[in-house]
């Protein structure tokens, strides 16, 4: 997969420590973008699943991996199996809880659903436990808002979503 980069320990995306994963390349091009350097297709450095799988299995202290971007539904294909692995997985550490997987998109929950972009993006839906859904839009930015940057962005428990075919606010 092409990433722009990652965070080993990042505080922001997600609750507890987590593993993020910002993949390269976005067609939204959103004012404002919180990572304008991964926007473009070209560039980023190519990086396997094995090794980003190694990454996240050495850190004990995670609560869990955050897919982000770019977008990381355009990667959807390469991300599956990321995400398959760590969802659900328990690390050796204090607090011996499963990892969860969170995702940030520009796609909303319904068009993900439904597979678009594509079949794989239905499909690393349905391995994630957090999705943070919609563009981001400039004029709906608040500092105040909790795991989102615009107000118009959605904070949705995936699988309570899928178990009812619509979009469920994450109460955690």
């Amino acid at each position: 997969m092409s990433l722009y980069g990652t965070a080993d320990d990042s505080i922001v995306d997600g609750p507890g420590i987590r593993f993020t994963v910002f993949v390269q390349g976005c067609a939204r091009n959103c004012e404002g973008c919180h990572n304008p350097g991964a926007l473009s297709y070209e560039g980023g450095s190519r990086v396997s699943v094995d090794a980003l799988i190694e990454r996240v299995a050495a850190n004990p202290l995670l609560a869990g991996i955050t897919l982000s971007g770019g977008e990381p539904f355009d990667q959807a294909a390469s991300l599956v199996e990321l995400a398959r692995w760590a969802r659900g997985r328990v690390l050796t550490g204090p607090s011996r809880r499963p990892l969860t997987v969170w995702a940030y998109s520009g796609y909303r929950f319904e068009e993900l659903l439904r597979g678009e972009p594509t079949s794989a993006a239905a499909e690393l839906l349905r391995c994630c436990d957090v999705l943070v859904d919609g563009p981001f839009v400039i004029a709906q930015h608040s500092h105040d808002l909790r795991w989102r940057g615009s107000a118009n962005q959605r904070v949705i428990d995936v699988q309570a979503s899928l178990a009812t075919g619509e979009a469920v606010a994450w109460c955690g």
